[in-house]
C-alpha cells in the first residue's frame, strides 16, 4: 500500500473544514500556520477534508518534493470531524476506519447507565 511505499509513520488530520480548491502550497500554509505544525515533517501525512463530505486530500512530504493526493468517494461520504479547528493524530488503525468513510476521533462506544437494577 502506500504508508509503506511513503514510510508514512503519522497521520494528523485536520479537523473541520478546509478549502479544497487549495493546492500544495496553500495547505501546507494551512499546516504551518493554523495547526502550527511542519509541513516539510519526512512521514507525515496530512489529511483534509472540505464542507463536501465525499472528497479529501492529502498532503505529504517526501524529501525532494510534496505528494498531493485526492480522493473522492463515488458512493458515500466520510464522517469528518466538524466541530474543532484543531488536528488530531490517527492510528493506523483509526486511518483505515476513515478510509472506509467512518469518524474515528468521535467515541465508537457509548456507556449505558442503566436506571434499575434488576
Amino acid at each position: 500500500m502506500l504508508e509503506d511505499a511513503a514510510k508514512i509513520r503519522r497521520i494528523i488530520m485536520a479537523c473541520g473544514y478546509v478549502d479544497l480548491r487549495k493546492g500544495i502550497d496553500g495547505l501546507a500554509k494551512i499546516v504551518g500556520d493554523q495547526y502550527k505544525l511542519n509541513p516539510f515533517e519526512a512521514g507525515t501525512l496530512f489529511l483534509f477534508c472540505g464542507r463536501r463530505s465525499d472528497r479529501m486530500k492529502g498532503l505529504l512530504w517526501m524529501g525532494t518534493g510534496f505528494l498531493l493526493l485526492y480522493k473522492r468517494w463515488e458512493d458515500g461520504r466520510l464522517s469528518w470531524p466538524r466541530n474543532t479547528q484543531e488536528a488530531a493524530e490517527l492510528t493506523e488503525e483509526e486511518f483505515h476506519l476513515l478510509m472506509r468513510g467512518l469518524n474515528p476521533v468521535t467515541e465508537k462506544i457509548h456507556t449505558v447507565y442503566p436506571e434499575k437494577v434488576c
